[in-house]
């Protein structure tokens, strides 16, 4: 059993508002496309891992080791880039934004306990299905509160999106991979 609790090595973050667009990329998405693509990518796994039986306690390990490592990438730079952004478009966006961040500090409490554990043990579906709601749950908040928000507040949200991705490209977490 493992019980260490997932961390990133820092790194300084860039300031969004000073990251210069790259000129040709043609395959560039904004932030809020590149944030729902991380949702439907765990919506995914979570699916896939609900659907494995008792007996599949490897492909169980895996998946769940795949969903801790994407959440864990996503809300480390949701937290450092995409919240502080969001916080900057007034007042009337903080209660939105404490709320996300109780509820990333409940998911990665979560993701420490799953990842101290087996499949198979006590608890452990139940743990991750437990997430999976939560998650459930925020999503639906993001997408249906904060990033209808960061459309009308004009957000630069392709140099959000950049200065996401290579956040979390910059993320190492051997210890999930």
């Amino acid at each position: 059993m493992r019980t260490t609790t997932p961390s990133a090595k820092a790194k300084p973050v860039k300031n969004p508002a000073v990251i210069a667009k790259k000129a040709n990329d043609t395959t560039a998405q904004d932030a809020i496309s590149l944030l729902k693509q991380d949702h439907e990518n765990v919506k995914a796994l979570f699916s896939k891992f609900e659907s494995l039986g008792d007996a599949a306690v490897v492909s169980k390990k895996k998946i769940v080791a795949q969903i801790c490592l994407e959440l864990t990438k996503h809300t480390i730079a949701e937290e450092e880039i995409f919240y502080p952004a969001m916080r900057e478009i007034g007042e009337d966006t903080k209660d939105i934004m404490d709320e996300a961040n109780v509820e990333h500090a409940a998911a990665k409490d979560l993701i420490t306990q799953i990842l101290a554990m087996e499949p198979g043990d006590d608890l452990y579906d139940a743990r991750v299905k437990v997430l999976s709601e939560q998650i459930e749950h925020h999503v639906q908040e993001e997408e249906g509160e904060m990033f209808p928000r960061a459309k009308k507040a004009k957000l630069d949200l392709m140099a959000l999106a950049e200065a996401i991705q290579e956040r979390k490209d910059e993320i190492d977490l051997p210890s999930l991979q």
